[in-house]
């Protein structure tokens, strides 16, 4: 069994920069990872990912901002957050999914983007 802790939201200014991590309780280089968010009267969606072989996805709304990355070492993969806007304003999840496609969820962690 997975389980993942995030760590690292709270409030930011607009422009500013942020890092989240996700800390698994297993060895998860076999595990394909990812970042998710959702905000107030809006569908989850998916923000970046990670596979096994390390390439990495973005959204749209995130690219050139964002950046995914995994310490397979430590069992935890980071997502950071450069130039921040308000409508990054969301509880952020962190997902694992193995090769079975087996989906673990963490807790969740808010982050807030205002001035």
């Amino acid at each position: 069994q997975v389980q993942l802790v995030e760590s690292g939201g709270g409030l930011v200014q607009p422009g500013g920069s942020l890092t989240l991590s996700c800390a698994a309780s297993v060895i998860f280089s076999a595990y394909d990872m990812g970042w998710y968010r959702q905000a107030p009267g809006k569908q989850r969606e998916l923000v970046a990912g990670i596979t096994r072989a390390g390439t990495t996805n973005y959204a749209d709304s995130v690219k050139g901002r964002f950046t995914i990355s995994r310490d397979n070492a430590k069992n935890t993969v980071y997502l950071q957050m450069n130039n921040v806007k308000p409508e990054d304003t969301a509880v952020y999840y962190c997902k694992a999914t193995d090769i079975w496609n087996r989906q673990y969820w963490g807790q969740g962690t808010q982050v807030t983007v205002s001035s």
